[in-house]
């Protein structure tokens, strides 16, 4: 209502001055409380919103009616002031259809008491979500402001005052926004500007300018090791930017965020003597907005290998650490470790014949202890020298992080090595990766050696909070250490550093160097050890450190090998990607938490906890499982409603409608391998909340309207949500949400049933009308659609088989389904999957996609699973550590975010697709399928052993052998499935005539039912 008048004027003008409490709404999220009313302003009245987080993540906001029509060039400003904790402010804007939003953030954010301003302008906006597909910020609707719960929740209030928009002329950048740099002098050293001690030069841009800050490109040996950069708006009143106090000379990159001035200045210090400036180059202000910006510019024009990979190709990196995450650490594949989350790393370098070697002079080559342990490596390798970087964290119930570097001497005469260990700002975590941590840069205030360690010390991007320290303890002591702060030349010259034992770097991005000397024989070597600790002292020796490590290894056999597993030599890496997988989901979790990750995704959803927990269960791994249902049942909200994650600030709110269904089917399927009545019984008031919540909803979609024609696919169903990732733009009617809900009922009616629960035939209804609900949506969505296969959505009509995959398990809907609409849904996601090698037509995928391997076991199609299973094995990534991140490119070098590596719900995928190649859950009658994805391949010299697999209906172990068209094969084990064992023939030609403990039998198919009951059943071929 007043966009007309504010585009007419460029003077600032009040735009709601909050007199009018009535005209704004608050609402929160569930479990949060919010109140708005009008209190006192800096001129009249101003709007304060109350808000109580109580013991759940969540928000609270403020919101209204206000139209904007948005120029190209803006300012927008509001005052806030308030008390509480630090949470994260967002301001909002969306349009008519309330589906479209922009946003600006402030993270983190601390309200004082005082009057803040905060500035908003065009680059300070952003498209937030919606199904737009041109998000130019043109017009919006309605304003909200949010408050959402960060660090530190609790309750308190904001004030908001003082709304003003001014519309503005084009912004003039230099030159352009983002582009070239622009060149203030000519780069020609026989006319650079030369000055003296208290000598200035001044650049006057003809207007006020925004930068991001300035190159200051010295004549060699002529440099001012000492100046200041100052700015000014009228050439006489100057303030400071930066004093830089330690150059030295070459090339110095000075960031100057967030500058906006028409007048630079460069004064050199009392001190300097001749300086000589080739140029000076003024960066635009992307450049300075962070140290990512900063660093990724200088590492395009750098020498290879001077910065970190992930500064200009994508980096793979893997994890090591302790079961239960205590210890969480990165390796890179050049060898640099980071030891923390989101802290520094330790880079080798190693200088031989006055030459220094970096991860581009060397072939890499990572492993893995035995093949499959998390005790990575990675091995440079020279013409006659090599360098293996390894690291693991202790057993026991203190783990600590151990490092080992060995340089050993391949060639055949003695030579002189120099290994260095340089203290970098930089994660192993590349800086295109963000969400819960912003990979790349990190910073380093300061650095201190006492002569045992190396006390590292990162502050805190929270002002006002406590930096947080970090040390290093060589357990062979080094023969020099040095530091660098970032003006020295820390980034652009890792391998070296002045001697000194104390840096405080004001740029924030200091180094440290520690350096051996050894001169090493034919085929000798040298081990440099090393321990890490959170501050304090690391209580181990270089003795130590082999028993240490043997005893890591022990205890990793011990957790990983508690499914026996042999298999053909073609097949090793099948099995030993099962057991590292298994131990990257230990090493994942936080304590009872299971997540997905340990860098980008620091929460723990219900979704992914279910599936680990299954793939977990089915390998022996119960206390895990258990842990996780238990902390989980403590974060449900009143109505029953189950969060979709959990994090440190508590309980997610966002609506995701498979979360109810996931929770239920956790709870049942820990009975279902633990036969604990009792801890089923005591979770009853959970399960039966939860189901009453879902049911709530599928009935809130059962309505008159959504049995029109064009809305038949929706009756029913659960409401639309963004619980499917490729309905983050707008809400659908995911059938992942539907196959999550059916999974849901049939579960709380088996426990009602376990538990003899007077709800028991109630249950069973909803759950009989949710199944004909069901079917009926998705017939009624492939006509509306006119598609021949199962849609991700009913809504959409899309394809999603990815999504599908929960028809078989854990829904066991898939045999009451169109056969040809299924069938086809996997056809097609497999002539999609196998065409990828030999096309263009994509950029990446994310392996979730293993689920159709199970999809491929379960509709008998052994030969596409197994085929379907080596396409997604190559794309490990390295190979040798036998992992997947979340996304996968078709450029394995073309930067992107791939989210977290390992990436543990991926991997608990895999777990279930290579279990269920041995053996699944029919659940139409119960039984036991044996050897739907075995092959020809699997069973050639020794066949395969599987023993101690864990199933809900007892243990299983499983042989079989193969030679030509004969067949033996031996079941033992606990299991006692109710329908049985069913063998899927895995030769070629189905035999005439098999031997079942010495009983003739004739199959009529390739399912061969084994009827005879005890153990061990005996199968063979007959002569």
């Amino acid at each position: 209502m007043f966009s007309a008048l504010l585009l007419a004027t460029a003077a600032p003008v009040l735009f709601n001055d909050f007199d009018n409490a009535g005209s704004w709404k608050a609402a929160a999220s569930d479990g949060v409380k919010s109140h708005v009313e009008s209190v006192e302003g800096t001129d009249g009245q101003a709007l304060k919103l109350d808000y109580d987080f109580g013991d759940v993540s969540g928000y609270a906001y403020l919101t209204r009616k206000l139209p904007i029509d948005w120029p190209d060039n803006y300012e927008m400003r509001l005052k806030v002031r308030g008390q509480g904790g630090v949470n994260d402010l967002q301001i909002k804007f969306t349009d008519a259809s309330g589906e479209n939003v922009w946003w600006t953030q402030r993270l983190n954010f601390r309200p004082s008491q005082e009057w803040q301003e905060i500035t908003i302008r065009p680059r300070d906006m952003s498209f937030a979500w919606g199904p737009t597909a041109d998000k130019t910020l043109r017009h919006t609707q309605n304003m909200e402001i949010t408050l959402v719960r960060g660090r530190d929740g609790g309750s308190g209030f904001i004030e908001i005052d003082g709304l003003s928009f001014m519309k503005l002329d084009p912004p003039q950048p230099l030159p352009a926004p983002d582009a070239s740099d622009m060149a203030v002098l000519d780069n020609d050293p026989a006319t650079a500007w030369h000055g003296h001690g208290g000598k200035s030069l001044s650049v006057d841009f003809g207007g006020r300018k925004e930068l991001g800050g300035v190159v200051l490109d010295w004549a060699k040996g002529h440099f001012a090791k000492a100046y200041t950069i100052e700015a000014s708006d009228d050439g006489k009143d100057w303030k400071v930017l930066r004093r830089v106090t330690q150059g030295d000379g070459g090339n110095d990159p000075v960031p100057l965020p967030e500058t906006r001035t028409r007048f630079l200045r460069i004064t050199l210090d009392p001190s300097v003597k001749d300086a000589r400036l080739v140029n000076l180059i003024i960066k635009p202000l992307s450049w300075g907005e962070t140290p990512n910006a900063m660093v990724e510019d200088l590492a395009k024009t750098a020498p290879k290998g001077i910065y970190p990979r992930g500064f200009t190709e994508q980096s793979y990196w893997t994890l090591t650490g302790s079961d239960g995450g205590k210890i969480a650490a990165l390796i890179g594949e050049d060898g640099a470790i980071e030891p923390d989350k989101g802290s520094f790393s330790v880079e080798p370098f190693v200088r031989v014949d006055g030459r220094t070697f970096n991860w581009a002079d060397v072939r890499s080559t990572p492993s893995l202890e035995d093949g499959y342990l998390p005790i990575p490596h990675v091995t440079w390798t020279a013409d006659d020298w090599s360098l293996d970087t390894m690291a693991f964290a202790t057993a026991g119930d203190k783990p600590q992080l151990l490092s080992r570097w060995r340089l050993t001497n391949n060639g055949t005469t003695k030579r002189h090595f120099r290994l260095v260990l340089a203290v970098r700002p930089f994660q192993v975590n590349p800086p295109a990766q963000f969400l819960s941590q912003q990979g790349g840069v990190s910073e380093i205030s300061q650095l201190h050696w006492d002569g045992k360690q190396l006390a590292v010390t990162t502050p805190s991007p929270i002002a006002g909070d406590a930096a947080k320290q970090r040390s290093l303890h060589p357990l062979v002591t080094p023969d020099h250490v040095g530091m660098r702060s970032f003006d020295q030349g820390a980034l652009g010259d890792p391998a070296s550093a002045p001697d000194a034992t104390s840096l405080n770097d004001p740029a924030k991005l200091g180094s440290a160097t520690l350096t051996w000397d050894v001169t090493l024989a034919p085929g000798a070597h040298m081990d440099v050890p090393m321990a890490f600790a959170q501050g304090g002292s690391a209580a181990i020796t270089e003795s130590a450190f082999e028993p240490a490590l043997e005893a890591a290894r022990v205890s990793w056999k011990a957790k990983l090998n508690t499914v026996s597993l042999k298999v053909p030599p073609q097949k090793q890496a099948l099995a030993n990607t099962l057991r590292t997988a298994l131990a990257h989901i230990l090493i994942s979790r936080n304590g009872a938490q299971l997540k997905p990750g340990t860098r980008s995704y620091n929460r723990s959803w219900i979704r992914d906890g279910a599936m680990m927990s299954d793939s977990l269960l089915r390998l022996g791994v119960t206390q895990p499982a258990i842990d996780f249902a238990n902390w989980y049942s403590t974060k449900l909200f009143k109505n029953g409603k189950v969060p979709c994650c959990v994090d440190y600030r508590g309980a997610d709110p966002v609506p995701e409608n498979d979360s109810d269904g996931e929770y239920i089917h956790l709870i049942t399927q820990i009975y279902r391998f633990t036969g604990d009545k009792d801890w089923l019984a005591s979770e009853w008031p959970n399960i039966n909340a939860v189901r009453k919540h879902m049911d709530g909803l599928r009935l809130s979609e059962r309505t008159p309207k959504n049995q029109s024609p064009d809305r038949l696919m929706l009756y029913g169903l659960m409401p639309p949500s963004i619980s499917h990732e490729g309905y983050s733009e707008k809400i659908q009617y995911s059938l992942w949400d539907d196959f999550w809900t059916l999974a849901g009922y049939k579960s709380a009616a088996y426990a009602a049933q376990i538990l003899d629960r007077p709800e028991t035939k109630a249950i069973e209804a909803e759950r009989d009308q949710f199944t004909d609900d069901l079917k009926a949506a998705i017939n009624a969505s492939a006509k509306y659609w006119k598609i021949d296969y199962i849609p991700g959505a009913t809504s959409l009509g899309d394809f999603d088989a990815t999504s599908t995959t929960m028809a078989f398990d854990p829904a066991g809907i898939a045999p009451e389904l169109d056969q040809t609409l299924l069938r086809n849904t996997f056809v097609k996601q497999w002539n999609r999957v196998m065409s990828r090698p030999g096309s263009t037509d994509w950029d990446d995928y994310t392996p979730y996609e293993l689920r159709n391997v199970s999809a491929m076991v379960r509709l008998g199609w052994p030969q596409q699973a197994n085929a379907l299973l080596d396409f997604y094995m190559k794309d490990r990534r390295p190979k040798a550590w036998n992992q997947w991140a979340e996304v996968v490119g078709r450029d394995p070098r073309e930067i992107r975010f791939i989210g977290d590596m390992p990436h543990a719900w991926v991997e608990s995928d895999f777990i279930r697709a290579a279990l269920d190649m041995f053996a699944y859950v029919r659940f139409s009658d119960e039984a036991l399928v044996i050897g739907g994805g075995m092959t020809p391949e699997w069973l050639s010299g020794d066949g395969v052993s599987m023993k101690g697999l864990h199933t809900r209906y007892g243990s299983l172990d499983i042989t079989m052998k193969a030679q030509g068209r004969h067949l033996t094969a031996t079941l033992d084990g606990s299991a006692t499935p109710p329908g049985g064992f069913v063998l899927h023939w895995p030769l070629p030609e189905v035999p005439t005539c098999l031997l079942i403990n010495g009983s003739k039998m004739q199959p009529v198919s390739s399912e061969i039912s084994l009827k005879t009951t005890g153990k061990p059943i005996h199968i063979a071929t007959c002569d």
